[in-house]
């Protein structure tokens, strides 16, 4: 069957972009993609080898009235989808605005996260006390809720990437519970598998911005070195992609992190750097408030690293608390108690760090790709209405 899926920006290499990419290659279906930000050197190399059709172009620049230049340029992207045989759009923020002129396919939702600073209070919070947004964002943020309200109800089927994401769908009452199912995004976790290598590092991998609270991780790995003098050699390696609007924050992280020697940065890794760091690390920090999912979790334990997270969204569905790493509250010294008892407790890292890949493997790309698939395949026959969702445990 022929699908189109829409997702606003194609620049960048995070979860979002790696997910679109895994599902469009994996699927047995004929997949066009359609983006408003489209940067191929940005970007995974392996999007060059899919079928790309772009809509005008959104800018990314986070100002109030750069986004309101983004939203009106996506509800003016509307077509007939006819030709097509379902029309999904990647739902992070302000994509749903697609659906207001979507007509002739079948409408699903691929949602990583409705708009989280409108309908998640940890990342609200944080960006009301990071941000600071004058009154005109705040207003052109609630009037923004108030227009995408209604467009969830459109859907046909609504896949969220995590039961976290589902929650704040059902919470905001922005979709019925009938629309909604959980698919899991995956991992490789045949090129992440572990290979022994382990250099006292500890390593933050994923997008440097500011919704990921990476300065937690250099608090806590500064309080580690004071209190723990065994760990004099541990360094800390920041790694993940940056994109302009995000400079201010590398550049407040770099200031943090002044004058230190065991504090490095790598802007911009390619998967190949990356996926070394995940051998060679000690083990991972992953610290964002309220991750909608989290792949980074699994390549940590795909490689055979324990995780110290964040206590909250995605990371306590995929992380086994004590078994594969460590949930932690979003503080400084928990993140700095778990750091130390992986580096003076040798039989607990190792427990970790064997159960690790199996974890993993519970979270497959082909589960993910073939859950939309089977859907899909019930868009064949109309009086089915696609495949009902998985029954709920």
């Amino acid at each position: 069957m022929r699908i189109a899926l829409y997702h606003p920006w194609t620049y960048l290499r995070g979860g979002i972009e790696r997910t679109l990419l895994e599902l469009v290659k994996r699927s047995r279906h004929d997949w066009t993609l359609f983006t408003s930000r489209y940067d191929p050197e940005g970007t995974f190399p392996g999007f060059k080898d899919l079928r790309i059709e772009r809509l005008g172009e959104v800018p990314v620049k986070r100002n109030t009235l750069s986004v309101a230049r983004a939203c009106l340029q996506v509800a003016l992207s509307g077509r007939d989808w006819s030709r097509y045989d379902a029309l999904m759009v990647s739902n992070d923020g302000i994509s749903n605005l697609l659906a207001l002129r979507s007509s002739g396919a079948p409408l699903l939702s691929l949602c990583h996260t409705p708009l989280k600073v409108a309908h998640d209070e940890k990342t609200r919070a944080r960006w009301l006390a990071v941000r600071k947004p004058g009154f005109a964002t705040r207003a052109a943020v609630s009037l923004f809720a108030a227009l995408d309200r209604p467009l969830w109800r459109r859907y046909q089927h609504i896949f969220c990437v995590s039961g976290e994401v589902e929650r704040r769908l059902l919470r905001s009452g922005l979709a019925r519970q009938d629309q909604t199912e959980v698919v899991h995004p995956g991992v490789d976790a045949e090129r992440l598998a572990p290979s022994g290598r382990r250099e006292p590092f500890f390593l933050v991998p994923g997008r440097i911005m500011w919704t990921k609270n990476i300065e937690l991780a250099i608090e806590a790995f500064l309080d580690l070195k004071l209190r723990a003098p065994a760990t004099r050699d541990y360094r800390l390696v920041i790694a993940g992609m940056v994109d302009e609007k995000s400079r201010p924050y590398l550049k407040m992280l770099r200031e943090l992190s002044l004058g230190r020697g065991d504090i490095e940065f790598v802007v911009r890794p390619s998967d190949e750097e990356l996926f070394d760091l995940y051998d060679r690390c000690f083990a991972v920090l992953f610290t964002p408030p309220n991750e909608d999912w989290g792949i980074v979790p699994l390549e940590a334990m795909a490689a055979g690293k324990p995780v110290v997270s964040v206590a909250s969204g995605g990371p306590q569905e995929s992380i086994a608390d004590g078994e594969t790493g460590f949930l932690v509250p979003s503080l400084a010294n928990k993140f700095t108690d778990a750091m130390e008892r992986l580096t003076r407790e040798p039989e607990l890292y190792q427990r970790m760090s064997a159960a690790g890949p199996d974890r993993a493997r519970l979270f497959s790309w082909g589960a993910f790709v073939g859950r939309i698939d089977s859907y899909i395949d019930g868009l064949a026959e109309p009086e089915k209405g696609g495949v009902p969702a998985l029954v709920r445990g």
